[in-house]
């Protein structure tokens, strides 16, 4: 059994293509996902010749679909968003601020960004400012910096003495200094 099948998309795909493209895919994606759902059917030129308007519109689409993007991308250059969150007195969160956290506080500002074009290099489990990379497409990119906030004022230790603890763990604070302990004569 070949691994490997052509089928015709008689709809547009996310990540496949589009309606009237002719495509390798793998038997099992076949049988079990785009044959099932009507997605897609085995070639034929007649076939072809009947979705050659439909692939003309999705063509379209896309075109308009990526002239979006791209003054999304240059609106989004730049931008700064504040995400408050929950923390402890350390300032690392009760959860982690994910890709859907920052699309919708894009979203809020009237820009258009999917979760999955969201790239976080790392989580974001603590108060800080973070580089956030937006990537709709493969070739289109902006970088947007995140500041999470605490949702409280925090006392991250300024103001705080340190303490420090001597050999038989009795705490003392920093600056003095420990007595030596008295010897007891036998």
């Amino acid at each position: 059994m070949s691994k490997n099948v052509e089928v015709l998309l008689l709809d547009t795909v996310e990540g496949l293509g589009i309606v009237g493209d002719v495509v390798h895919v793998r038997s099992g994606y076949a049988r079990n996902f785009l044959l099932p759902r009507e997605l897609a059917t085995a070639p034929n030129e007649d076939l072809i010749k009947q979705l050659a308007a439909r692939r003309a519109e999705a063509e379209k689409q896309l075109a308009e679909q990526r002239k979006s993007r791209e003054a999304m991308v240059s609106k989004l250059d730049g931008i700064e968003i504040t995400l408050q969150r929950s923390c402890n007195d350390a300032g690392l969160l009760y959860g982690s601020v994910t890709q859907q956290d920052i699309a919708e506080a894009l979203s809020s500002q009237g820009l258009d960004v999917r979760p999955r074009d969201v790239r976080l290099a790392q989580t974001i489990k603590r108060i800080d400012s973070y580089e956030v990379t937006i990537r709709p497409e493969s070739d289109l990119a902006a970088t947007i910096k995140v500041w999470v906030v605490a949702d409280r004022d925090l006392d991250l230790g300024e103001d705080r003495k340190e303490i420090e603890f001597d050999e038989e763990g009795n705490p003392i604070e920093k600056g003095e200094k420990a007595e030596a302990p008295a010897k007891k004569d036998a």
